[in-house]
């Protein structure tokens, strides 16, 4: 029985000071972009698109249009900004810096709040990565900023003969029981001013994905900061540098490089619901 009251697990209701605190949050990420110079977009509820932006399909919570073509509920903005942008509004607006204010669902019932800015055709991380954390400055928050190269991952399986798999699931033994210098110097590399030290040990193959890194954060105007080489999430789009704001086991934010039909942008999404709840504890 479904009483009056209930509403769809991994729903969101929002009132009183959480529903202010939301908009707070809202407003002040707007100020920051409107002020780097990015115009909001508000993207479709529905999408014909979306199993390109999310890896297991089984998420898309799926319907069909009035022709009976398949069609889901937005699970991701990212992609489906860049393609409205180059395919339908091309011809309107030259402009490239664009965010986005609005909810993303995963089946059954998941729903998910954002705040997100696309870059596109822009290459360097540290455009957008230095409009988030600015985000958390004016919100008061510190978290943890952690620098990846999802390239290294994915070397490193290549020339060792490794799972990806294993950096997925950050099976940090196996490395090490492989007892090579320079991967475990890679496996403890944490902070900005030990690359160079890496750097100097790596394979030819590694080298210029840790410059990547280094150079990243030499742009960040943020204290707070690591690198993690080791990390590995499996993205349909972001291809390279790769970011995620983190306090604990909660994940406040995260974005990075991509492509979409060889245009490279960059962008990231900012988790409201988590930010919410942050600022209530």
């Amino acid at each position: 029985m479904i009483f009056e009251h209930e509403i769809p697990e991994g729903s969101k209701l929002y009132f009183g000071e959480a529903a202010k605190r939301k908009r707070e949050i809202e407003k002040i990420a707007s100020d920051v972009l409107y002020k780097e110079g990015f115009e909001e977009i508000v993207t479709p509820l529905f999408s014909y698109h979306q199993h390109h932006s999310v890896s297991d399909e089984r998420e898309l919570i799926r319907v069909n249009d009035v022709q009976n073509h398949n069609m889901s509920l937005r699970a991701d903005s990212t992609i489906d900004v860049v393609r409205i942008i180059d395919k339908r509004l091309g011809r309107n607006t030259a402009h490239k810096k664009w965010f986005y204010i609005q909810p993303v669902y995963r089946y059954p019932s998941l729903e998910q709040y954002q705040v997100g800015a696309e870059f596109i055709g822009e290459q360097d991380l540290a455009s957008v990565l230095n409009q988030s954390t600015e985000i958390f400055n004016r919100l008061d928050l510190e978290p943890l900023l952690q620098i990846s190269n999802i390239n290294i991952p994915q070397k490193l399986s290549e020339l060792l003969d490794i799972s990806l798999d294993d950096f997925r699931h950050i099976q940090i033994e196996k490395f090490l029981a492989l007892d090579i210098e320079w991967l475990t110097k890679l496996v403890y590399l944490q902070y900005p001013d030990q690359i160079d030290d890496v750097i100097a040990i790596v394979p030819d193959e590694i080298k210029p994905e840790l410059i990547k890194i280094k150079e990243l954060c030499a742009k960040i105007e943020y204290k707070n900061v690591v690198v993690a080489p080791m990390y590995y999430a499996k993205m349909l789009y972001y291809d390279e540098l790769f970011f995620r704001v983190i306090e604990g086991n909660e994940i406040y934010a995260r974005g990075g490089r991509y492509n979409n039909e060889e245009v490279t942008s960059v962008g990231f999404a900012l988790y409201t619901d988590t930010l919410v709840e942050a600022l209530d504890k």
